[in-house]
């Protein structure tokens, strides 16, 4: 099992990195909470991993925090939830976020993420409920405090907003009228991550 992975950031294609490990190329999937707090390419990056060996593929899962890699690890235990929806989970609410979610039985909730609907949201608050009974209540929120881009246009920050959001599973189409909506409900937003964090709760509204 490889379970850190420390090298040279290669390459960011969400919601896949490339990691340089001493000449050794790993190809790892991230959440977006993950691509949030990743460095510039060329910088060093520690993620904390999980391989999922399948018959045709290794896989290999990556995470900025051990709490993201435990969340995720529940997650996948959950019948009907693959690492793919796992992933979009994480992307979708910060650790804490979700742990909430799941502890009041907001099934509206989690029905706003892309792919989960009611059986699924469901079925995630019955069998998540006592993997999360040991979790305290002070989670910190990974996607708190994150600096903007220094420079970044608007443009740039809807592009990577976009693709995040086709990531996440929706079509392209779908995702820039996402991005559109969310803009005209708040054109002051300059962070992707608060760019798709409103997407998502303006689609859930519409």
């Amino acid at each position: 099992m490889i379970g850190r992975l420390r090298g040279i950031l290669a390459d960011k294609r969400v919601p896949e990195v490339l990691v340089d490990v001493a000449g050794v190329y790993y190809e790892v999937q991230v959440p977006m909470s993950t691509v949030y707090q990743l460095p510039s390419v060329g910088r060093e990056v520690t993620l904390h991993t999980h391989l999922v060996v399948r018959e045709d593929a290794h896989l290999l899962y990556g995470f900025h925090t051990l709490q993201e890699r435990q969340m995720f690890r529940s997650l996948i235990k959950v019948t009907g939830v693959g690492p793919k929806m796992a992933l979009a989970i994480l992307s979708s609410m910060a650790v804490d976020e979700f742990v909430r979610t799941i502890r009041v039985n907001d099934i509206a909730g989690l029905m706003r993420m892309p792919g989960i609907g009611r059986k699924t949201a469901e079925r995630l608050i019955v069998e998540m409920k006592d993997r999360l009974a040991e979790w305290g209540d002070d989670l910190p929120d990974v996607l708190q405090n994150v600096a903007p881009v220094a420079g970044q246009s608007q443009r740039a920050v809807s592009q990577e907003a976009e693709t995040a959001l086709v990531a996440l599973g929706y079509k392209p189409q779908e995702a820039a009228r996402m991005i559109a909506g969310a803009l005209k409900a708040d054109p002051t937003l300059a962070r992707s991550e608060d760019l798709i964090r409103q997407s998502l709760r303006s689609s859930a509204q519409s």
